[in-house]
Parts: structure tokens; C-alpha cells; sequence
């Protein structure tokens, strides 16, 4: 790894999310060495360096899960040849079964080990699992302050029921994989294109009042993008209201109207 030959101090941990707690390691160190799973991300694999300045260098869950505490101790040496400080978090674990923790870790380690106590918003204890919980609750008010930013996901653009631009608004249908999403219902959004960034309303669930299918989507406010294409973020603010049955298309059309008004005030 020779891209590392000259890193001192490295925080590890899952850094999913790259939350408000996760900073404080991360301001302590030159690199982040992150621990990968599989599933359920709030911030999947590379996209967590979209948060950070920092390198960030990954290890597979299943491929480090065997060694033992001094083994994965004797790799970080081995991978980081200058090492002298390691900062992890207070309930930090490693080595197989999860046998070693942050006083282990400073007994096996010759250099400084600084163990960062637990980071609270508004008392609320942060940590991504309890981010994970407001966004299915679809209280993304709690969730953006534990983040310290707007909670996102990618899509890609995908073809619709074609409703939206004939009888209902045009809207973008997201093909989502990865991602936490959050609780179905309707969102105030902020939406980033290949062309700019756009304040939006944003749907995700079944489609109870048409097909029935899941999908994500959004409408651009007072815009007309026309046909786009690709890779598409959705950036939530606020939560909008949950989903609903309409009996008519002329009903579910009045109440997006209604949407987008709240949106807007959401967003401004």
C-alpha cells in the first residue's frame, strides 16, 4: 500500500454515514481506515468519501473478521509502516468475535491510541443506527441534525407509469440500490442533475392510488427540465406528509398541487 507509506495517524471504524460523532475522530486523524459491509447503508462504500478530505482506505468486513486482535494490529502496522496514532471511538471493537476493544487495542499498539467518548445532539445519543431509525420513522428533521447535513440518496433515472407528464406533473423515477430509504410518504427535496440543482417535491412507496408499485420519484418545482438522464441525488428536508389512497387522478393531482405549496415554504 504505498500510497500510505507516509500516513501517521489513522481513525478507524464503519464511518457509515460520516455523521456529526464520526467527525470528531476524523478531524483527529490523516486517514480514515473504514471497515465495509454489505447492505444498509446510510453511505455506501466509496460515496463516504464524498464527505470527507480525508483518504480513506477500506477493509472488508469478511475478509479481517478472522483475524485476531494482535493479527489485525500487526496488518494496520504492516499497511501503515509510519503509524503513530490510532483514534477510535469509545465502543469501538475488532478482532475476531469482537474479543478486543479499545483498551485492547492500546495495550497491542506501541504509538498513541485516543479513544473519542460518545457525541450527543440535542441529548440525543448520535450514532448510525439511531439515524437509520428517524429516517424510517421519516423524521428527517432529527436525522439531518445527527448528520449535521441533508440525508441523500442516488438514483438513476428510469421510465415510469408515464401518468406523471400526461394527466398528473412530470416527474423523474429513480432506480435507488444500497440506501436507507426513508418512510413512504411525500418530502420537501433538493434534486441534483447532470444540469444543476433544483428544489423539488419527492414521493417514495407503492403507488396505492394507481399501480400499486413501489417507486421513488420527484418533481422539479417551477422548472421544466424536460428529458434527463443518468445519475440523479435527492437530498431530504423535510417531511411532507404519508401516503395516501386517492379514488380519482383528478384528486391525487389537487393534493400534489398542494405538495408542491408546502414544499416550497419548506424549502425557503
Amino acid at each position: 500500500m504505498q500510497l500510505n507509506n507516509t500516513i501517521k495517524s489513522i481513525a478507524i471504524g464503519s464511518f457509515d454515514g460520516i455523521h456529526i460523532a464520526h467527525k470528531t475522530l476524523i478531524d483527529k486523524a490523516d486517514a480514515l481506515v473504514i471497515i465495509e459491509r454489505n447492505g444498509g447503508y446510510l453511505t455506501s462504500g466509496f460515496k463516504r468519501s464524498y464527505f470527507t478530505s480525508k483518504v480513506c482506505c477500506f477493509y472488508h468486513f469478511d475478509v479481517i473478521k478472522g483475524l485476531s486482535t494482535e493479527a489485525f494490529v500487526a496488518k494496520l502496522q504492516e499497511d501503515f509502516p509510519l503509524l503513530t496514532k490510532i483514534v477510535v471511538g469509545y465502543d469501538f471493537h475488532f478482532g475476531k468475535n469482537k474479543s478486543g476493544d479499545a483498551e485492547t487495542l492500546k495495550h497491542l499498539f506501541s504509538g498513541e491510541v485516543e479513544i473519542v467518548q460518545e457525541v450527543s445532539v440535542q441529548s440525543v445519543p448520535v450514532h448510525s443506527r439511531t439515524i437509520k431509525d428517524y429516517i424510517l420513522e421519516g423524521n428527517i428533521e432529527m436525522a439531518n441534525a445527527l448528520l449535521g447535513r441533508q440525508y441523500s440518496i442516488e438514483g438513476q433515472v428510469i421510465t415510469g407509469q408515464g401518468l406523471g407528464k400526461k394527466q398528473l406533473v412530470p416527474t423523474l423515477n429513480l432506480f435507488v440500490e444500497e440506501y436507507v430509504l426513508p418512510k413512504e410518504g411525500v418530502y420537501a427535496t433538493v434534486t441534483t442533475t447532470k444540469t444543476g440543482v433544483y428544489n423539488s417535491v419527492s414521493f417514495l412507496g407503492h403507488r396505492v392510488s394507481t399501480d400499486g408499485s413501489y417507486s421513488v420519484e420527484t418533481h422539479i418545482l417551477d422548472e421544466d427540465l424536460g428529458e434527463v438522464k443518468g445519475l440523479v441525488q435527492l437530498r431530504f428536508v423535510s417531511f411532507l406528509r404519508t401516503n395516501k389512497k386517492f379514488e380519482t387522478l383528478e384528486a391525487l393531482k389537487d393534493q400534489i398541487a398542494r405538495d408542491s405549496l408546502s414544499a416550497k415554504k419548506a424549502l425557503h
